[in-house]
């Protein structure tokens, strides 16, 4: 490692291992190489004067890549795709006259970040998989706890804790939606050539376009692609890698959201994301549980974000058929998205899988604030013993100023209750008052929507996705 030199955080602290493989210099060269087999072995099969030799020469070089040898020919040429081509060339001298037959670098670079994309996305759609699993796992067991809701962080109507998870799991599910889009709806760029005519391809095939049409389906097949873009420039629209960004982008906004809810829940020390036995919180604190993971979620989740504006803009600043300003760019901003998103996604794993929960404390909450909510009750239960109803209301009203004044101003504990027994408008007793205060009364069909959730969306989708498989990232850090 040249300590000298800058390194990735994505390499040494966030991104997994599977997806920097993905778009790792190897796998890039290699499914290049890839490329210009493929497109030299179909145009062998129909009929170019290129051998089985000169193919079987390419094939045996496809993952023996010479980075070396193309690193001296780059300096030379300033051309990545011509310096992989000579390289290759070094290996396989035969075959050498024919590699990139009829093609151009987007032939090699576009096709390739078709497929890298696609894997990575896939990668993504698992790992977002897992993490409904663990979350479905926690809103079933947690769907009867009631915890207080929050409007504007402000306390309103109980909730569970189960049905709160389900608020995390339904935003997932509208980015695996989205992610389904995308890769049904994906296709190949093919061989069309410099400017997209395929003009190229016909001068080799002697003007027959059914070949050059049949040469770019057979290319795509390889690939396990079933169509290709009808039309384009040099490069497929620019708007494809926007649109794999964009979600991306949208994923990012579900997982900052949960990251965001969590760390409030953790200063209210109810749920806190897993912290191991020699964790440090603070290098001054010693006492401090930082919620340093769904904080890096949070930072994380904000880069892939703002990403899905750099592909947007480039997306939009394109010229005619083809111009350079887009590939400095791509390079940067796509596989860094994919690489932030994974880093997120195995911090998501890790969280969702050891979430703690506390419920002395989520109690503790509720009972601070249910004597408020169950103030119409009282009202009701007041007219029932002979009450006048506004009388009733402005009692109540004066009592429960006080006895917030008296939390809020003496940090005292709530008497709502101990004032309205005490009040002989009310004809109650606090034992009656308190007999009113289950949590259990106060959370609507929480439970029930979060039982119904889960058989309804959930399962179905994991039952559909139970083939994908990932394994778990050791967090680095």
């Amino acid at each position: 490692m040249d300590k000298n030199g800058y390194i990735s955080p994505f390499s040494t602290r966030y991104a997994g291992t599977e997806m920097q493989r993905i778009f790792s210099a190897q796998n890039r060269t290699s499914t290049w190489r890839r490329l210009w087999l493929s497109l030299a072995k179909n145009q062998c099969q129909l009929g170019l004067n290129i051998s089985q030799e000169q193919v079987s020469e390419l094939e045996t070089f496809v993952d023996d890549i010479n980075f070396d040898v193309a690193a001296v020919y780059e300096r030379k040429l300033r051309h990545d795709v011509m310096a992989h081509v000579h390289a290759y060339g070094e290996q396989c001298p035969n075959a050498l006259p024919i590699i990139h037959l009829g093609a151009t670098s987007a032939y090699i670079q576009d096709n390739a970040d078709l497929i890298l994309q696609r894997e990575a996305l896939r990668l993504v759609k698992a790992k977002v998989v897992k993490v409904l699993s663990l979350l479905a796992d926690f809103a079933d067991k947690y769907k009867d706890m009631p915890t207080l809701g929050f409007t504007h962080f402000q306390p309103a109507q109980l909730t569970t804790v189960g049905k709160r998870a389900t608020l995390w799991m339904h935003d997932l599910l509208l980015d695996l939606e989205e992610i389904d889009f995308v890769l049904d709806g994906l296709k190949f760029l093919g061989s069309k050539g410099t400017t997209g005519t395929h003009a190229s391809f016909l001068e080799l095939f002697d003007g027959d376009g059914e070949k050059v049409k049949r040469l770019e389906k057979l290319i795509a097949k390889d690939f396990d692609f079933d169509a290709v873009y009808p039309v384009s420039g040099q490069t497929y629209s620019r708007k494809i890698d926007s649109r794999f960004v964009n979600a991306l982008s949208q994923l990012a906004q579900s997982t900052s959201k949960f990251a965001n809810d969590m760390r409030l829940l953790a200063h209210l020390k109810e749920i806190e994301e897993p912290f191991e036995s020699g964790q440090i919180g603070s290098s001054a604190m010693a006492y401090k549980r930082n919620p340093m993971r769904l904080e890096r979620v949070n930072a994380l989740s904000r880069h892939v974000i703002s990403q899905q504006a750099n592909t947007a803009n480039t997306a939009a600043s394109q010229w005619l058929e083809r111009t350079l300003d887009d590939s400095a760019n791509k390079r940067i901003s796509v596989p860094e998205a994919f690489l932030a998103m994974d880093g997120v996604l195995n911090l998501y794993i890790n969280i969702a899988g050891g979430m703690v929960v506390y419920p002395k404390m989520i109690q503790k909450h509720i009972m601070e604030e249910l004597p408020f909510m169950t103030t119409e009750n009282i009202m009701m239960d007041g007219v029932k013993r002979g009450g006048n109803r506004q009388d009733l209301h402005e009692a109540i009203r004066q009592h429960s100023m006080a006895a917030a004044d008296k939390v809020k101003q003496e940090g005292g504990k709530n008497d709502l209750l101990e004032r309205i027994a005490d009040d002989p408008q009310f004809n109650t007793t606090i034992e009656e008052l308190a007999a009113l205060l289950n949590p259990a009364n106060f959370i609507g069909r929480a439970n029930e929507q979060t039982t119904e959730f889960l058989k309804e969306h959930i399962h179905p989708i994991l039952q559909k996705n139970k083939h994908l498989d990932v394994a778990t990232e050791e967090l680095k850090v």
